[in-house]
Order: structure tokens, then sequence, then C-alpha cells
């Protein structure tokens, strides 16, 4: 015996998102610095066992260690080792500084930091307008800023 179909409500469009406004701005979905190292393997193991980065994708140029991707969260670095062309001495991460943003325990987080061997620039503090931040150089001199958003 044929059954009856049952007869679907109508399904309602969404609707529209609001015009762009013009002309179009840029938009960006995240980032993903690249940070040049002095001692590539000193640098990887400083994101991951102090800061606690997972290692990605690793790239070799006849068969060296050239750079990697790094992850934490959502967020993305890359690490390349220096190939000196610009001198082996050269200043890095001069007039540049990375806030990384977490819901974490700002203190916790760097409690950890410091018993995995980290030393901290500035310890947690809580900041004028609100945020609660410390910060951290890594081995080559590139700022970090961690901030808990209150």
């Amino acid at each position: 015996m044929p059954t009856k179909k049952k007869k679907r409500a109508p399904t309602k469009s969404k609707p529209k998102p609001p015009a762009r406004r013009q002309p179009e701005t840029l938009r960006l979905r995240s980032i993903a610095p690249t940070l040049t190292a002095t001692d590539l393997p000193r640098s990887i193991a400083f994101y991951r066992d102090v800061l606690g980065f997972m290692v990605g994708e690793e790239w070799r140029d006849k068969g060296a260690l050239a750079g990697c991707e790094i992850h934490a969260g959502a967020v993305s670095f890359m690490l390349n080792q220096d190939d000196f062309a610009k001198g082996r001495d050269r200043q890095k991460g001069v007039g540049m500084r990375i806030y990384a943003h977490t819901a974490q325990d700002i203190d916790r987080l760097a409690a950890q930091i410091r018993e995995r061997g980290g030393v901290l620039d500035q310890e947690p503090k809580d900041m004028p307008w609100g945020d609660r931040v410390f910060m951290i150089s890594d081995p080559d001199g590139f700022k970090l800023t961690f901030v808990q958003d209150r």
C-alpha cells in the first residue's frame, strides 16, 4: 500500500549579508610570521619545549633542516635557518613585537614557561586597559607578549 508523502514546510531563505563597504578593504583570516633563526634547532627547542608550540611541517635543503612550521592553537609561525647573507652578527627582532592572545590563565602559563627554563622579560602584570600580560624574548631576540584578554 503506498504511503502518503508528508508536505514539508517551505524553507526560509537566509538573509543576505550587508553590502561591503567600497572600496573593499583587505580582510585576512590568519597571519603566520616568519622568524629567521641563527641556530634553528635551538629556536625549535625553545618554541616547542619552553613555550609549548607543536612542530608541524619541516623543510629541508639538500637533507639539512632549513625551516619548519610551528603551531599553538590556531596560530602558526614559521622558523627558518638564517643563511647569514646579511652577516652573522646582525641583530634580529628590532622594532618588532608579536602579541599572542590567549584565553588561558596568564599567570599559570608564565609559571609553566619558567618551570621549563624560560626567562621572562616581564612578569605577568595588569595593564591599564584591562589585559594581563607577560613578555619573553626568543633566543634570537624576537619579542613576544602573551596577553590574556579580560
